[in-house]
């Protein structure tokens, strides 16, 4: 009987081991897919999904890849192995039915030829119109083409809240009609920009912006253009979740004025001001007033910069319009949102004392202020 049991439980124990071994065969002889295979229905987008699926079918043609290539280079396009390189590219939106593209002045800065590839893949050649270093932004006009991109609908950056979605569509690293998506994760940033000049009110996403995104639109949940991409903070040069963009306040300013004159005038009172790390450094908040230009609207003030002889500070700015100033982009903003021809009320420390003095804002040119 034991004998008996013992054979049962061998015989057993074969045929499991053989039916473990024989079981990939049997699968693939009986179950192997070897004809395609039927979809499986997969019912409605959700509500967020359409969302974002029209937002980008709405928008994406009204972007375009920037190009911009100095003379003696031919330009060279992602997949063209036999470009001669040391070109820029970025992005670009159109601005109205004219043809006007906006983007950032460092994507076409020393440009000599500048084309444009439309979403629908035509190339264009496109001239520079106007550039403004000190908002980093600037307009191109494009030739004629078979179907000019419609224009973004434009939204405003004065009632965005943390939080809020935006897409961003961009050509990062040469690849066309990419669509990021994000949040904003802080209002109100600074940038530096040209001319020594800082750039206030800039919006942080985390919507992914990496090299080639420069000059694209940010936009909201409703398609509408709220800021255009320009800077990532990232030590590897890829993004690392903070991408900045100026606000649409700002461009809908910057913008016409560049189509019409080629340039944003650059409101100042002539003073060329100290360093903010010597004024820092030395306990001082404010401007101070290195020096003064020759007849200008500060020296006609009666404000005095530093003594070159014995480098005493003279003035230092610590107000406007009854707003503090504690450092250089509290003063440019204010002058800026003034505007050129209109007077100002400084509040100036000198020698202890605190004084007010009135200056009519200028068109300073290319003097930092």
């Amino acid at each position: 009987m034991q004998d008996r049991l013992t054979r049962i439980g061998l015989i057993l124990a074969v045929l499991i081991v053989g039916a473990f071994v024989a079981e990939p065969y049997v699968a693939r002889l009986f179950y192997a897919a070897d004809t395609p295979r039927l979809v499986t229905p997969r019912g409605d987008l959700g509500p967020a999904e359409r969302a974002t699926v029209e937002l980008f079918e709405r928008a994406s043609p009204s972007v375009v890849h920037v190009f911009a290539q100095s003379r003696g280079r031919r330009f060279q396009f992602p997949g063209d192995e036999e470009g001669g390189g040391g070109g820029g590219t970025g992005t670009g939106f159109a601005w109205d039915a004219a043809g006007h593209i906006v983007t950032n002045n460092h994507v076409v800065q020393n440009a000599d030829l500048v084309a444009v590839r439309l979403a629908s893949g035509e190339i264009v050649s496109a001239t520079i119109v106007g550039t403004a270093p000190n908002y980093d932004l600037a307009v191109l006009r494009i030739g004629r083409v078979s179907r000019p991109p419609p224009p973004l609908a434009v939204g405003t950056s004065a009632d965005l809240k943390v939080g809020q979605f935006t897409y961003a569509i961009g050509n990062p690293f040469g690849l066309d009609q990419t669509l990021t998506t994000g949040v904003i994760s802080a209002l109100q940033r600074r940038l530096p920009t040209g001319e020594g000049r800082e750039l206030a009110d800039v919006i942080q996403t985390d919507a992914a912006i990496n090299p080639g995104n420069s000059g694209g639109p940010l936009l909201d949940s409703a398609g509408r253009l709220i800021g255009v991409n320009t800077a990532i903070f990232s030590p590897s040069g890829a993004s690392a979740g903070i991408g900045f963009a100026i606000p649409v306040d700002v461009v809908n300013r910057v913008v016409p004025q560049l189509i019409q004159n080629g340039r944003m005038p650059n409101p100042g009172i002539g003073i060329i001001a100290g360093a903010e790390s010597a004024a820092a450094r030395l306990g001082i908040e404010g401007v101070v007033v290195l020096r003064t230009l020759r007849g200008s609207p500060a020296a006609q003030a009666g404000l005095r910069g530093v003594d070159p002889m014995t480098g005493e500070i003279g003035d230092v700015i610590v107000g406007i319009n009854g707003k503090p100033v504690r450092r250089l982009s509290d003063l440019t903003q204010e002058l800026e949102r003034t505007g050129v021809g209109k007077p100002v009320e400084l509040t100036v420390e000198r020698n202890g004392r605190t004084m007010t003095v009135t200056v009519q804002v200028t068109d300073v040119g290319r003097v930092p202020l």
